[in-house]
């Protein structure tokens, strides 16, 4: 699936780009569907990797939907093209976002959820750099449009970040302020965010800020869990700690048939 976006180049000239998005694994619900979760993999990974580990976690009731991001130069890398849902160069909170990059993941992440049935509750999650993309599309849905100013068009009930960070973090407050109906949804949407704090990627002191930005924006209704000890991955406590979120936060009767 590609998807066109167009910025302002150098003078008034546009220039489009495209992003040729890899292929999506689906992981179907084993029992009764009651929710779908599109769950978005790390830097140069792919969207099979998380496909398989999902699969095996005790959650019958979710479909999860396992899209790969384009591959696209990376800075952090030097420009060595890898999967990624958008560039970075450096990850602090003083780095430029790519907005182009997160705005054409998010669309990508939308419209996934987007044909789902209309009874069935819909959630993001991802690790790493699936955690900003998952964390991005939140904003996206409290805001109710895109950073471009294009409508949002799928509601979210709940949000997963594993060792990732907020992108956009230094505007979101404001942003939130400006409208009681953003400040709304902020409160009510549930997030989930976990952080190893041996993570030598994504250090832990950035899934700190990114929880304390979040919390300080009008999210009421977030919780943040470390781990001691834990580098730049997951383990079966974390994803225990997922399931369990999960099944409570979506109302997930855990129903085989």
């Amino acid at each position: 699936m590609s998807y066109n976006t167009s910025a302002v180049g150098s003078g008034s000239r546009n220039t489009t780009r495209t992003f040729e998005f890899g292929r999506t694994h689906v992981v179907r619900p084993k029992g009764k569907h009651q929710a779908t979760i599109v769950w978005l993999h790390g830097l140069g990974d792919k969207g099979s990797s998380w496909s398989q580990l999902l699969e095996t976690l005790p959650l019958p009731n979710i479909k999860w939907i396992c899209p790969t991001a384009p591959t696209r130069p990376v800075a952090i890398f030097g420009g060595f093209p890898c999967t990624a849902w958008f560039d970075v160069g450096d990850i602090s909170e003083d780095a430029p976002d790519d907005l182009e990059g997160l705005h054409a993941s998010a669309t990508h992440v939308a419209n996934l959820l987007s044909t789902e049935p209309a009874d069935i509750k819909l959630g993001v999650g991802g690790f790493s750099m699936g955690a900003a993309t998952a964390l991005y599309s939140a904003t996206c849905h409290v805001l109710g449009q895109y950073g471009n100013g294009n409508l949002y068009p799928v509601n979210l009930s709940a949000v997963v970040g594993l060792s990732g960070w907020l992108p956009c973090s230094r505007t979101l407050r404001s942003r939130i302020e400006r409208s009681d109906e953003a400040a709304r949804r902020a409160a009510s949407l549930p997030i989930l965010l976990c952080h190893g704090s041996g993570d030598d990627v994504v250090a832990h002191k950035h899934g700190e800020k990114s929880a304390q930005a979040l919390s300080s924006a009008g999210f009421r209704n977030l919780t943040f869990r470390s781990y001691n000890g834990l580098g730049h991955y997951t383990i079966p406590e974390e994803m225990d700690e997922v399931c369990n979120w999960l099944t409570t936060r979506l109302g997930l009767d855990g129903s085989w048939s």
